[in-house]
C-alpha cells in the first residue's frame, strides 16, 4: 500500500458543493479529490490509500447508485448524499454495501463521522488484504514436500502418519515441519493453521 494521508472523493454535479465538501473535508486533515461527474471519476487514476467515496445519487448521464454498481469490484466505502432520496433509493443503496445514505441538507458533523467510518473500514481492508498477501508468500517459499507436510499438519494428523503416507521417515516429517513453521512466521499449531486458512488455502488445496 501507498504511503500518504487518507483521501475522499467526492462526486456531484453542484460545483458549491464540492467547494463546500472539499473545504470541510480539508479542516479534518485528509486529501480530497472532486469530480462533476461519475464518468470524470472512472477516468482518473485514484492513489493506492486508504478512502472513501462521497456520491451523490442523482447525478447527469451515469447515476450514482450506477456508479456504485460499476464499483462492486473495487471494495471502496461509499456514502451516498442527495437532496432527492426516497426510501427505495436508500435501501438499495444501504443493501449494496454503502455506509450511509444522507440527505441534504445534512449537519457536517454527520458526514464527517461517515466518512471516519468509511476511512476505518478501508484501513482495516487494506490491511487485511495486505497480511493475506504476505501470508500467500509465505505458502508460495515452501517446497513441494513442505507443503505435503504442512497438508498434513493442518488437518491434524501425527508425524507417523504423515511419515507413512508420504514414504519417509517420521525424523524427516519433523526437519520439514521445523522448516514450515519457520517459513511461514508460525508459532504454534493453532497459528500455523490460522496462517493457512488465511492464505485462502484448505488443506486440500495447498
Amino acid at each position: 500500500m501507498t504511503d500518504g494521508k487518507s483521501i475522499v472523493f467526492v462526486v456531484d454535479d453542484d460545483p458549491s458543493v464540492r467547494q463546500a465538501l472539499g473545504k470541510l473535508i480539508q479542516t479534518i486533515g485528509l486529501d480530497v479529490r472532486t469530480f462533476a461527474s461519475a464518468e470524470d471519476f472512472l477516468n482518473q487514476d485514484r492513489p493506492d490509500r486508504p478512502s472513501c467515496l462521497i456520491l451523490d445519487a442523482r447525478l447527469p448521464g451515469m447515476s450514482g447508485l450506477e456508479l456504485q454498481s460499476r464499483l462492486s469490484e473495487l471494495p471502496i466505502p461509499i456514502i451516498f448524499i442527495s437532496g432527492y432520496a426516497n426510501v427505495p433509493m436508500s435501501v438499495h443503496a444501504l443493501k449494496a454495501g454503502a455506509i450511509d445514505f444522507l440527505e441534504k441538507p445534512f449537519h457536517n458533523q454527520s458526514l464527517l463521522d461517515s466518512v471516519w467510518r468509511a476511512i476505518e473500514k478501508d484501513r482495516k481492508r487494506r490491511e487485511e488484504r495486505d497480511e493475506t498477501d504476505r501470508i500467500r508468500r509465505r505458502i508460495q517459499s515452501l517446497t513441494l514436500r513442505e507443503r505435503e507436510v504442512l497438508t498434513g499438519v493442518v488437518a491434524g494428523k501425527p508425524n507417523k502418519q504423515i511419515a507413512f503416507e508420504l514414504g519417509i521417515s517420521e525424523q524427516t516429517v519433523k526437519v520439514h515441519r521445523a522448516h514450515v513453521m519457520e517459513k511461514m512466521k508460525a508459532e504454534s499449531l493453532a497459528d500455523l493453521v490460522r496462517l493457512t486458512r488465511k492464505g485462502g488455502m484448505d488443506s486440500s488445496r495447498i
